[in-house]
């Protein structure tokens, strides 16, 4: 095929209506895609009926897979942020790590809490240890909140069960339990990235001005109006609804390496297995973590209270259930129309491998419109039917691919962007910019690059270009920095 078909012109076109409309108009993206699917549908030439068929399935499809993991994470979250355990996770890592290791704490401390806290809340949460620690130690305040950022951006945006990367494996048809696992392990450099940066960034902006009382924290407030005067949770009790989830999911993923047998013999080993995989499903294993959270973290709420709490968590899922679902909808319009059997046709001509392809349109639309859930969804929706008639391609690798282009480039219109220049006091735009727009670029050239390498050493189909793009993102930002005057003037 030499041109592009009319369900690949289609695609485009509801494509350029929907980056319109959730860029230029008061359209909610729910709305935005739910119409690009109906375009998609129409102009590649499924009827009316056929369309709106094609959009309440993906729909349904989408969300039965995922929808209850995304509730359970932001009940157990809720139960997190009233109960102080994320603080407390806080301050045990700056106890294990000691002296002068702080930012490297804050990291560890993003990495874990942002796994079932929603980031925003996760750093309004924690910015208080920040302050406490850059007074107490002398070290930068911008050091230790870029770090803590960096720590709850990449896993919020990487590891399930966040609404991007759930919504992604749910549309790309992958494992959870898998998904969260690679995740976590994709997440390690650009957080080791970030701290790089941090410490850097500390030293070109020593003493940015703050005052720890201008920048309230009402979700802080709230919890300590919640819990009163009563001690924050012990560290063990405080891991656990993170950790036994976690636990579960690897077991069932070890359990999935075992043989199994076909004889009698093998009948307590059998069981024994189904149980562990039982166990390991994320829906068991969050709802898991959830009670363990509501029967350990919290027990001086009674149980309406609690029920309270914990549906607060899902008020605020609401929205993310909505958006991911049309998501999945837009996905199966994309993928009955025959755009994504055609498109497939002439990606194979480029120098990149097809799992690369969700990386760049997520990017894309992350820089287009912000949000990085929606970049995700939107990315997954648009490449998975595209990529599920390629052989070769490694969807794991693939949906991956897609979260990881999420973290493109944070500024004016991702409201993570104000959240964490504000609390820090940072007003100065270029300041603003290499406090959170560099590291969340540096973040995203170091995850692109492990897709691609990964995909290079255990998918198929990788090419050596794969990972051109990422490198040459990174490398320009260390050599930006790197020969920067170092004296620069604080804000």
């Amino acid at each position: 095929m030499n041109g592009f078909s009319t369900p690949v012109i289609g695609l485009f076109v509801a494509v350029f209506v929907l980056i319109f409309l959730v860029l230029r108009t008061k359209v909610h993206p729910l709305i935005a895609m739910i119409l690009a699917a109906c375009i998609a549908g129409v102009a590649g030439g499924m009827t009316l009926n056929a369309t709106v068929d094609s959009i309440t399935r993906g729909f349904g499809t989408t969300l039965g897979s995922i929808g209850i993991v995304i509730g359970l994470g932001v009940m157990m979250g809720r139960i997190l942020e009233v109960s102080g355990a994320a603080e407390q996770i806080a301050r045990s890592f700056v106890h294990w790590l000691g002296h002068r290791r702080e930012t490297w704490a804050m990291a560890l401390t993003g990495y874990f809490v942002s796994i079932p806290i929603f980031v925003d809340s996760a750093f309004v949460i924690l910015f208080p240890i920040v302050r406490a620690l850059a007074k107490k130690t002398n070290r930068s305040l911008l050091a230790l909140g870029v770090a803590l950022a960096g720590g709850l951006v990449v896993t919020h945006t990487l590891v399930p069960p966040t609404p991007g990367p759930l919504g992604a494996a749910g549309i790309f048809g992958v494992d959870v339990g898998a998904m969260m696992l690679l995740g976590m392990a994709l997440a390690i450099p650009p957080v080791i990235a970030v701290v790089l940066y941090a410490q850097w960034l500390g030293g070109k902006y020593p003493h940015v001005p703050w005052d720890p009382l201008a920048v309230p924290s009402p979700i802080g407030r709230a919890r300590e109006s919640e819990q009163g005067t009563r001690p924050p949770p012990a560290i063990v009790l405080s891991w656990l609804p993170i950790a036994v989830p976690i636990a579960l999911i690897f077991v069932k993923a070890l359990a999935a390496l075992v043989p199994h047998g076909q004889t009698d013999s093998h009948t307590v080993a059998m069981a024994l297995l189904q149980v562990v995989a039982f166990a390991g499903t994320p829906v068991i294993a969050l709802s898991v973590g959830t009670l363990i959270a509501v029967y350990t973290l919290v027990p001086w709420l009674d149980r309406k209270e609690s029920n309270a709490r914990m549906e607060e968590g899902l008020q605020a899922a609401g929205i993310i259930l909505l958006v991911t679902g049309a998501g999945g909808a837009l996905g199966a319009v994309v993928r009955d129309s025959g755009a994504g059997t055609a498109l497939a046709r002439q990606i194979r001509d480029l120098p990149v491998s097809p799992v690369m392809l969700p990386f760049f349109v997520a990017t894309a639309v992350r820089l287009i419109q912000g949000s990085g859930t929606v970049a995700c969804i939107t990315a997954a929706s648009i490449t998975a039917p595209v990529l599920a008639v390629i052989p070769e391609v490694n969807m794991l690798m693939a949906a991956q691919s897609a979260v990881a282009g999420a973290l493109c480039f944070s500024y004016f219109n991702d409201s993570l962007f104000w959240v964490v220049n504000r609390m820090m006091g940072l007003t100065d735009i270029r300041q603003q910019i290499f406090a959170w727009s560099l590291p969340t670029t540096l973040a995203w050239g170091v995850a692109g690059t492990g897709v691609a390498v990964l995909n290079l050493a255990f998918g198929s189909g990788g090419s050596l270009v794969d990972p051109v793009v990422p490198i040459i993102v990174v490398i320009t930002i260390v050599v930006a920095i790197r020969y920067k005057p170092k004296k620069a003037g604080a804000a």
